[in-house]
């Protein structure tokens, strides 16, 4: 028996809806395989559609891939802008602005897998979204006025603090036990030298 997807019964999906669609297919798909293993076969069968329809709306499954990183370091810096303009209490924009990072990384469709995990960091559009997300969400932390964000301007390099924020959660939440435990310190060697024998004293 021939699988008839629901959409077609209900009618034709618009094409904004569609691309939707297919994207969030995509993302469970590379979240799961990664770029190299993931299959068109697979995003257009978990997407119920056909393949001739996929590739209606994205060439290659480069074009797909890069569709949702742009769509995921775009959205980022707009996150830490919200947090940074939900308060004007300095020490709070510092706490919102990490707590909107975290927040991304904590999501249930793990799309920042795509973003920090991706086994396509070679590809020079791949780095260079990456790289832009960091330098624009850096930005949006050292650009409110007031004391700490003049510090970080002055002080440090904005971009190097977007970069150690982003390890940081990084860190935190795909090496939770990182670093290792340190390795018992190995006890000292006895000397094999021998100790001078005490000299009688004159009587």
């Amino acid at each position: 028996m021939t699988h008839v997807d629901d959409s077609t019964k209900r009618g034709r999906l618009p094409r904004s809806a569609r691309r939707a669609q297919l994207m969030e297919a995509a993302q469970s798909v590379f979240v799961e395989s990664g770029y190299h293993s993931a299959a068109m076969d697979e995003i257009a069968e978990r997407a119920h559609v056909s393949k001739p329809v996929l590739y209606q709306h994205f060439p290659g499954k480069l074009d797909l891939y890069l569709a949702l990183l742009e769509q995921h370091t775009r959205e980022v810096p707009l996150l830490v802008r919200e947090a940074i303009e939900s308060t004007s209490d300095n020490s709070q924009r510092v706490a919102a602005a990490i707590g909107a990072f975290f927040a991304f990384v904590e999501r249930e469709d793990a799309g920042f897998r795509l973003v920090f995990e991706s086994d396509l960091t070679n590809e020079p559009a791949v780095s260079e979204k990456v790289e832009r997300m960091l330098t624009e969400t850096a930005a949006e932390v050292a650009d409110p006025p007031g004391w700490w964000g003049s510090l970080f301007l002055l002080l440090a390099d904005s971009v190097l603090f977007g970069s150690l924020l982003f390890g940081y959660a990084f860190l935190w939440t795909v090496a939770p036990n990182w670093p290792p435990p340190a390795r018992p310190s190995a006890k000292p060697r006895r000397s094999c030298r021998r100790r001078p024998s005490a000299r009688p004293s004159a009587e």
